[in-house]
């Protein structure tokens, strides 16, 4: 059953480790459909939060992140990679949680390469799409938290938070 949007008007704190392990579905013009368990997850929290896109304020890339939660966040880094981010909370309460692993792509770009997910993603609703949409499998697997990855600008404190929450295959 695909996620509504009651799921991701919560804190990104709790969108996160619930993303875990639930289904992003891919459906592509030519008729296939690609179903991927997600495996990793980033939780990134509002104006506060330095290594959150919002906390230098709203702007042209992150302005979705200000919009309700349910939507979609993509930015390209390194000129090459497009980050997939699902936005969480209420309007203007910027938070996003990004997708760093699914079954078959470990890592943030390989993950949008897999699935062709590009700039025209911007804002997609996950709610109502036809392209791209979470669903619940009904599992609750265990996990573990590391700091967030690449995020050493945002100084000590907020580049050492335990905010990444990965499946622990060994505790499965």
């Amino acid at each position: 059953m695909r996620l509504q949007e009651d799921f991701y008007l919560r804190d990104v704190l709790e969108v996160a480790p619930n993303l875990l392990g639930k289904t992003l579905v891919r459906q592509f013009d030519n008729g296939k459909c690609l179903r991927v368990d997600i495996t990793e997850v980033e939780a990134y929290r509002g104006t506060d939060d330095l290594g959150c896109h919002a906390s230098k304020g709203k702007t042209e890339r992150n302005k979705v992140m200000f919009e309700h939660g349910g939507l979609v966040y993509v930015y390209l880094i390194y000129g090459m990679y497009w980050m997939f981010n699902v936005v969480t909370g209420k309007k203007d309460d910027p938070q996003a949680v990004l997708i760093r692993g699914i079954t078959g792509a470990d890592g943030p770009g390989k993950l949008t390469n897999l699935l062709s997910i590009d700039k025209s993603f911007y804002g997609e609703n996950l709610v109502t799409s036809k392209r791209i949409w979470i669903e619940d499998n009904n599992t609750k697997p265990r996990y573990k938290t590391t700091p967030r990855i690449g995020i050493d600008y945002a100084g000590p404190y907020w580049s050492k938070i335990p905010w990444r929450f990965i499946i622990d295959e060994e505790m499965r």
